[in-house]
């Protein structure tokens, strides 16, 4: 209890969702010790809701939206200055799955002596269901009882998701650093994972709590018979962050070995199934400026 914990959560023109969140957030029987919201709208309706929440709190309104990956790290920042010693990640649209999510990740950090902890993140409108499926080689999880295990009835090492309630130790974020403002949205987390990898750092989710999120796996299209699947996002700015951000994803240390796998499926999904060969061209282009590190917005 003598560890400081301070809350980050992001926020874009969604202040009805937000309110749901930070109710959950503000509310947890271990309670938090400061909350940062950064807002990249700035908008007075979500300056008012921030101040009156029952817990201490910072309002950052950003004039320039920055993103999913900017708004975090200008909070993470935030945080490791007000004096952080865990930085406890939020989005908008997801909030914690009751008062007792906090303490039972601090718990499983201290028992696992971990750096970084995950609830399980679960369907809004079905507890019982990720809400991102999970694959394990060839075989996909969808379901929350499918990640326990009996060597792993309580922690999953190693696979975190790090902006719906992730918790990180202020030493994590000093060897990791924040999130790169230039992804702006989509691929920013994949990014942090992988850093986090390589970094020698524990890590991973803790099985016996949860994060409720929307469902988030609509644009994952099966290829092959189901046995593989393929992203195709639902609209072209996401299709354009998607596509460009893991080009540079997959030009990185870590990541590279997935390149051949990227060729196949995306290859697969738009030439074999969809006979779509500008759209396969169109792939090319966005992960050719992501390799190059041509970071434009639309």
């Amino acid at each position: 209890m003598t560890e400081r914990v301070i809350a980050v959560v992001v926020t874009h023109r969604r202040v009805e969702l937000l309110a749901g969140s930070l109710a959950v957030i503000a509310t947890q029987d271990r309670p938090v010790d400061h909350l940062v919201v950064v807002d990249n709208a700035d908008e007075p309706e979500v300056a008012a809701l921030v101040a009156g929440q029952p817990i201490p709190t910072t309002y950052l309104g950003s004039q320039r939206n920055l993103g999913g990956a900017g708004g975090f790290a200008l909070g993470m920042l935030h945080a490791l200055a007000l004096g952080a010693d865990w930085v406890w990640c939020a989005d908008d649209d997801g909030r914690p799955d009751g008062p007792t999510v906090l303490s039972t990740l601090l718990d499983c950090a201290a028992r696992h002596h971990l750096d970084e902890v995950s609830p399980v993140v679960a369907n809004i409108d079905d507890p019982d269901t990720l809400a991102f499926p999970l694959r394990r080689g060839l075989v996909w999880r969808r379901k929350r009882s499918e990640l326990v295990t009996e060597t792993n009835d309580d922690f999953l090492p190693g696979i975190a998701s790090l902006f719906n309630g992730a918790l990180f130790r202020a030493h994590a974020l000093d060897v990791i650093g924040v999130p790169d403002l230039r992804l702006f949205f989509r691929g920013d987390e994949v990014e942090m994972h992988r850093r986090l990898q390589r970094s020698g750092l524990a890590f991973g989710t803790c099985l016996t709590t949860g994060y409720l999120h929307p469902y988030g796996s609509d644009e994952f299209r099966p290829i092959l018979g189901g046995r593989m699947h393929t992203q195709y996002p639902d609209n072209p700015t996401k299709r354009f962050y998607t596509y460009r951000n893991r080009g540079y994803l997959m030009s990185q240390p870590g990541m590279r070995k997935l390149i051949p796998q990227e060729y196949a499926r995306f290859g697969w999904y738009f030439l074999v199934q969809q006979h779509d060969p500008k759209g396969f061209a169109e792939w090319m282009r966005l992960r050719r400026m992501g390799r190059r590190e041509r970071f434009t917005r639309p």
